[in-house]
């Protein structure tokens, strides 16, 4: 975007090895819906992300029971009139990215592999009150470089060093970079990823195997909360890649004691009878699977504060403002939750999206267009976090009681919409599913939809109430 823009000298400092680095836990499938496709769409990128992808409107999911049956059908959680959305996986979307800034953009950006960011000092210029910044790398040298940028973007996740910095400068004035926590019923929970062959064998007569295209939800046989356990695998266009299978939790269950890849195995047999388990999870990636530490889905959490400038040359000397270096945030380092609403890589490329709306309507100078990213993105921020809350938290079978209490309050909300939409709006996640529709323009419609149904059930629980007082009264003539 920066580079799109006309800036030069622009270096990426990236942790990992390449591009396509493959790492097992992080194997994840994106979702790049309308929201993302703003961003594809400013660079061009979107016709290339659809050849690498798997298009979806509906989500259909193939469902291998036990005993061996499948059935496939049409999730009612999923708005058929959305955009054309696009599943890929993350290391084939980031690849996507980085051939795109070696075809075109080489001269502009540099990509330092395997380089972390260690330190992050600003520095008072010639004893005025000018401050400049010094960002300390470690290279894949292992030397230490120092750069001194005019802006640093932060989107180097939920641990940022570069918000944690900002965190420790501000510490005395305000708390605006400290990240606010809020409750999930899906944060507390742990995964792991399997990863499977292309084309697996579904069932072990091997008599079918599985379509790259298709997603599966493979059900389990055994029972209880700490043994049940289902695989569930996401859609990919190449045939030839091998296929995640994601397994999600609570931190007790029994999976997550497992020590060694015979006992992977054993309870992989026990809980999937349908499957060649042992033909189709090779013992490497059993004996991966079981060291795996896997991850932990977390807190939905933001901050309110998404940019620092540092003090300009003398301002009495009236040098323009636009002299400030800056410092902004971007991604999971300023919103972060778990995957229920599909919203994490999307809403970081609609931050990319915003920010640059921002220095288009300031010139690109910083003093002003990283005050006004903050004041657009700030509201979607707070909403987003509180979406991921609330819109979808039971869908990993976490919890029977509560999936049901959600559904039902999904499906009243849904019906009441299309009966009554001049009053009742749809559910969050099918409004989510709307990329004209901010993340603050949907939290609204929500709290409205809930207002209205607090005061429909409290005029209904009065009303009944009056019937009850009516007829005890009337029993009480009668005798």
């Amino acid at each position: 975007m920066l580079a799109k823009r006309g800036w030069i000298n622009i270096t990426v400092l990236e942790q990992r090895a390449t591009a396509d680095y493959y790492e097992p836990d992080k194997s994840f499938n994106y979702q790049i819906d309308g929201r993302g496709q703003k961003f594809t769409d400013f660079l061009g990128l979107t016709d290339k992300l659809s050849e690498i992808s798997v298009p979806s409107t509906e989500f259909l999911l193939t469902q291998i029971k036990p005993d061996g049956s499948s059935k496939t059908s049409k999730l009612p959680t999923v708005n058929p009139n959305r955009k054309t959305a696009y599943w890929l996986p993350r290391r084939a979307f980031v690849l996507l990215l980085y051939q795109e800034i070696e075809q075109n953009w080489q001269d502009r950006i540099t990509v330092l592999f395997n380089a972390k960011c260690v330190q992050i000092n600003k520095k008072v210029i010639n004893n005025s009150k000018q401050e400049n910044l010094e960002v300390f790398v470690h290279t894949e040298n292992g030397s230490v470089v120092t750069f001194k940028p005019y802006l640093l973007v932060g989107c180097d996740g939920l641990h940022s060093i570069v918000r944690n910095t900002l965190k420790e400068w501000d510490k005395p004035t305000s708390d605006k970079f400290e990240m606010k926590l809020f409750p999930s019923h899906s944060s507390c929970l742990r995964y792991k990823v399997l990863t499977l062959p292309p084309n697996f064998p579904l069932v072990s007569s091997g008599n079918e195997h599985a379509v790259s295209t298709v997603a599966y939800a493979i059900r389990g046989a055994l029972r209880g909360r700490k043994r049940s356990v289902s695989l569930g695998i996401l859609p990919l266009k190449n045939p030839d890649e091998p296929r995640s299978a994601n397994i999600i939790k609570y931190p007790d269950h029994q999976i997550w004691e497992l020590k060694n890849s015979e006992e992977l195995y054993n309870f992989l047999e026990n809980a999937f009878p349908q499957l060649p388990i042992r033909q189709i999870v090779s013992p490497e990636e059993a004996e991966r699977f079981a060291k795996s530490e896997g991850g932990y889905f977390p807190i939905p959490q933001y901050c309110s504060g998404l940019h620092f400038l540092l003090i300009p040359e003398q301002a009495c000397l009236e040098i323009p403002q636009s002299s400030s270096a800056g410092i902004v945030l971007l991604g999971d380092a300023i919103h972060c939750f778990p995957p229920d609403i599909g919203q994490g890589v999307n809403s970081a490329l609609e931050d990319v999206y915003i920010l640059n709306e921002a220095l288009s309507q300031s010139n690109d100078e910083l003093s002003r267009s990283l005050p006004l990213y903050e004041s657009l993105r700030l509201p979607d921020t707070k909403a987003l976090v509180y979406l991921a809350q609330t819109a979808y938290p039971w869908q990993y079978n976490q919890n029977s009681l509560g999936r049901l209490v959600w559904y039902v309050n999904f499906f009243l909300r849904l019906l009441l919409s299309r009966l009554l939409p001049f009053i009742f709006n749809p559910p969050a996640f099918f409004l989510i599913q709307n990329h004209q529709l901010s993340y603050q323009q949907i939290w609204v419609m929500v709290q409205r939809t809930t207002k209205t149904l607090y005061i429909l059930g409290t005029i209904l629980l009065f009303g009944l109430l009056a019937l009850v007082l009516k007829a005890s009264q009337n029993y009480v003539l009668f005798m």
